[in-house]
């Protein structure tokens, strides 16, 4: 591969969708990428555009509060920084069209890298996705990796996302069939465990003016720890690296010279400029040694699962992401060798999907056609909050404790203290999806913060093994939100049980500190706690809960949210002030 890889400054227009034939196939190694070699004399060469978006979530109407913003400047001491409302499927649509009208070659290419569904609004979570698949299909979208929220309803639902076909419990519940998805889900590393092959494509070739690029799909090797164990029966997931170079070979070897890895796994910016959109400041993460790993024949990365946007050159590839929801578009621009096959140079620059633009009449129509289909449930109140309730996590240890979770987890003890006997309750914050604004609150509203549809389990630990569970919060790097009845403090100077370790091994949470309404708990008392089954089957790396026994299930997650903010009303914010840093 012979490349330049340019950092854009300015938005780069794009082409309207005119796409050449395309293979979808299913299997040699990457030449030295030589940075700055000037563009060969002979014809001129193909300009591709790829439009890259990841972590839709079904966010087909715009997202309210946070979720529905993107900052765009520094903040100034404790004055946060300007933001501006982004996203929504109206505005996407309308700005993937004008991205592509821009660049004139009619060579767009629109990519996606994952979570493209689930964990989504009532709007699109009650059609079990349908709606999202039917609007990214209107958008032109192309190809796409699976996420691991691709897999949270199973292979043979995924299947049915991609195929077509009404759901095997639901039908089709609009009342239309559902024809399955006008773009290839790609899924390289995600193989059926009894046969040992591919679930879906594990990548695609798309042919463009005589050249061909590759696009090779890929979820995060961890997917079957942060998925339902349902959600991953049946499937083993590869090392990232492995497979992404396995698949470069073979691209290879069929004289394809231009390879776009679409992977849902990131990373993330750190210091005062980790809000710059388009900056590739400290980067941190996985995505830093898996872009380092990968074949230098790999030009560029589209990757996700993060939530975060960055713009960067990582070992001599153009890595990108694109926050989530539909926020942002990455508008990539490829120059290739017409007779080599080689990236010249690739560009990138990540673009705000503003709501200053004309809504798209075919997103328009979509969205008010499920809507009436969904009925008047989703505006039922069925609670009020005084002030805004949200994720943002603001207690130390960072991440410890946020408004929205310590409600919910106070919703979860308050749904099993009598008939389950619980006295504590824990919640995983990847479970807990957006805010709750001020006032009243709708069904669909509290549906959008719980939309997985967990049952509760309240299950006994032992003292020791509550002790442990907390110490493993740490070693997982995951903490979760407690009840009110739970206090313990975090030590400064403690550290965590290595990797692989016995997490009970860590010094973080002093076990002295451990109490239950106020009394210490025992090592060899015995408690009744409360967690979502995603916890209780060990999601998320909480093995520890694995051997909690006398498991009753109880009702489901959001029935015991919804009851809360219903007898509870009005929801008052709670206190910051069950974990106690230490030194």
């Amino acid at each position: 591969m012979h490349r330049t890889v340019l950092r854009r400054t300015s938005v780069v227009a794009a082409v309207t969708t005119t796409l050449t034939a395309l293979t979808v196939v299913g299997a040699t190694s990457g030449a030295t990428a030589a940075p700055g070699r000037p563009t060969p004399a002979g014809p001129p060469p193909v300009e591709v555009q790829l439009l890259a978006l990841n972590d839709f979530h079904g966010n087909l109407e715009a997202p309210a509060g946070s979720s529905g913003r993107i900052q765009t400047g520094p903040a100034v001491g404790a004055t946060p920084g300007p933001t501006v409302d982004a996203g929504g499927a109206e505005f996407l649509a309308t700005q993937l069209a004008q991205l592509a009208e821009e660049q004139k070659k009619h060579n767009t290419i629109t990519v996606a890298a994952g979570d493209l569904i689930g964990a989504s609004p009532l709007l699109s979570a009650a059609f079990h996705d349908e709606p999202t698949i039917e609007s990214l299909g209107l958008a032109g979208l192309d190809y796409a990796s699976v996420g691991n929220h691709e897999f949270d309803e199973g292979a043979a639902e995924l299947l049915r996302i991609q195929n077509g076909g009404c759901h095997p419990v639901d039908g089709c519940a609009d009342g239309t069939p559902y024809e399955g998805a006008d773009f290839q889900y790609l899924s390289a590393n995600a193989f059926v465990t009894e046969t040992g092959e591919p679930l879906l494509a594990p990548y695609a070739i798309h042919r463009v003016q005589g050249v061909q690029v590759g696009f090779i799909g890929m979820t995060l090797e961890g997917t079957a720890d942060i998925v339902s164990q349902q959600g991953v029966a049946g499937l083993d997931f590869a090392d990232e690296v492995e497979t992404a170079n396995r698949y470069t070979a073979e691209l290879q070897a069929q004289g394809v010279e231009t390879i776009v890895v679409l992977l849902h796994q990131g990373g993330n910016q750190t210091g005062a400029d980790a809000w710059d959109i388009n900056g590739c400041n400290g980067m941190t993460g996985p995505i830093v040694d898996i872009a380092a790993g990968m074949s230098d024949a790999i030009d560029v990365v589209v990757s996700g699962h993060t939530h975060q946007a960055y713009n960067c050159e990582l070992d001599g590839k153009l890595v990108t992401s694109g926050s989530s929801f539909g926020r942002l578009v990455t508008d990539i621009d490829l120059s290739i060798d017409r007779r080599t096959g080689d990236v010249i140079t690739a560009s990138a620059e990540n673009v705000i999907v503003t709501r200053d633009v004309a809504r798209d009449a075919q997103q328009t129509a979509l969205i008010a056609r499920y809507r009436e289909a969904l009925g008047p449930i989703a505006g039922e109140v069925v609670g009020q909050v005084t002030q805004d309730l949200t994720r943002l996590q603001e207690a130390v240890p960072a991440g410890a404790e946020s408004t929205l979770g310590n409600v919910i987890a106070d919703a979860q003890l308050a749904a099993t203290d009598d008939e389950a006997g619980a006295v504590a309750a824990f919640m995983n914050p990847g479970g807990v999806r957006a805010d709750l604004l001020a006032g009243d609150v709708t069904y669909e509203e509290a549906f959008t913060v719980q939309p997985f549809g967990n049952n509760l389990v309240t299950l006994d630990l032992t003292g020791a093994q509550l002790n442990c569970l907390l110490e493993q919060q740490f070693q997982v790097n995951r903490v979760l939100y407690a009840s009110a009845t739970v206090s313990y403090s975090v030590s400064a100077s403690g550290t965590p049980a290595p990797a692989g370790a016995d997490p009970c091994t860590g010094t973080r949470v002093p076990d002295s500190s451990v109490a239950i309404d106020g009394v210490p708990v025992t090592a060899t008392g015995v408690y009744r706690v409360t967690v979502n089954n995603f916890l209780a089957g060990g999601g998320d790396g909480f093995s520890v809960l694995t051997g909690g026994t006398n498991a009753v299930t109880g009702p489901i997650d959001l029935d015991a949210f919804t009851a809360y903010l219903t007898a509870a009303s009005p929801v008052a914010a709670p206190l910051l002030d069950r974990i106690d840093p230490v030194a």
